[in-house]
């Protein structure tokens, strides 16, 4: 009867020791996965909702254009870039893609006004204003969602 007890408490002690090596295993296994994850996974969990916030703001200040036409489009998101890159590397990241994307739509509009002697260019001015549109809204809900987002036909100025 004195053996029965003891094997018992001796089987007991080894379940703690069991579920411990377990556990061990499973947080193994959870590092193996956090290793072997893609950097862009990875890089969207770490990005701050300030810093989501603040990218959103400047891709949304290129519409500062709307208020002072060919320059206020450039100047917007290039304040809020320049005030905030040092604080968070995904504003800097976006804002240097909105500050490209501003600077090309400029010289997209500024060619399209000169082709307009020829009447093309009132048609091209109003898809670059469309596509400047569209493209911006699109920039900052992916900012807000912490993705980092590619303006498509941009040049890039600043790298």
């Amino acid at each position: 009867m004195i053996m029965a007890e003891e094997e018992k408490n001796s089987k007991a002690d080894e379940k703690p020791q069991e579920q411990e090596n377990l556990g061990s295993k499973e947080a193994g296994a959870g590092e193996e996965k956090a290793e072997t994850q893609e950097p862009g996974q990875g890089a969207e969990q770490e990005i701050s909702k300030d810093a989501r916030t603040w990218a959103m703001f400047c891709h949304l200040a290129g519409l500062a254009g709307c208020v002072l036409p060919l320059a206020g489009n450039i100047v917007g998101p290039l304040v809020l870039w320049q005030l905030k890159k040092e604080q968070f590397p995904y504003v800097d990241e976006q804002g240097k893609e909105a500050v490209n994307f501003q600077i090309s739509i400029t010289i997209y509009a500024i060619v399209s006004i000169m082709l307009s002697f020829l009447c093309i260019g009132f048609f091209l001015l109003a898809g670059v204003i469309i596509f400047n549109f569209i493209f911006l809204l699109i920039a900052a809900v992916k900012a807000n969602d912490g993705q980092y987002y590619r303006y498509p036909l941009a040049i890039r100025f600043i790298r």
